[in-house]
């Protein structure tokens, strides 16, 4: 693996400026967490914000796959999943972009050229198996898919598509133990 090109001034500011943002969203996220509820009364909309959001921290993982089982509950399963799965995959790119600002703070790490590596050989595979998995280190899946300069487009399509099998899963599984409860 070749070393990175050196970073002009600007792009390290800015880098570390987007960095600083994801941060400070993370931590306003968990200090607001309590309101984000509110967003379930909007619906298919407000399940999509609501999974968005809770995906938006970085390595402290508020519980998405939880709402959307329990929207499923309420909701179409489908379009529940379908909702959450979109929005969970948006807010992913809190993750990427942190891999892309973290470049300048991370690049001489020997585990992160690592992990980074086997993002780069599995690529959209990678992206696809853990998100589709749950875990509460996807984020992890996000610094280096952006850190390694993997296509946003290419990380945002497999990414959803991950999430939205496992957020069908999960919104048919409420769905199904709010059937057996009635």
């Amino acid at each position: 693996m070749e070393p990175a090109p050196a970073l002009t001034k600007k792009q390290v500011i800015l880098r570390v400026f987007l960095l600083a943002l994801v941060l400070a969203g993370t931590v306003l996220l968990i200090v607001f967490r309590d309101k984000l509820q509110s967003l379930e009364s909007l619906g298919y909309p407000g399940i999509f914000l609501l999974s968005l959001l809770s995906n938006a921290t970085i390595i402290v993982p508020l519980p998405g796959v939880i709402i959307t089982s329990a929207m499923a509950m309420v909701f179409n399963p489908f379009w529940v999943a379908i909702a959450a799965g979109l929005g969970a995959a948006l807010g992913e790119l809190s993750g990427y972009l942190a891999g892309v600002a973290g470049q300048v703070v991370l690049q001489d790490s020997e585990n992160l050229r690592k992990l980074s590596g086997w993002i780069t050989r599995h690529g959209e595979w990678a992206i696809l198996f853990l998100a589709l998995v749950p875990n509460p280190l996807f984020d992890m899946a996000g610094i280096l898919a952006g850190s390694s300069r993997m296509p946003v487009a290419k990380f945002l399509f497999f990414c959803a598509v991950g999430k939205i099998i496992k957020m069908l899963l999960f919104a048919y599984l409420g769905a199904g133990l709010f059937s057996i409860f009635r």
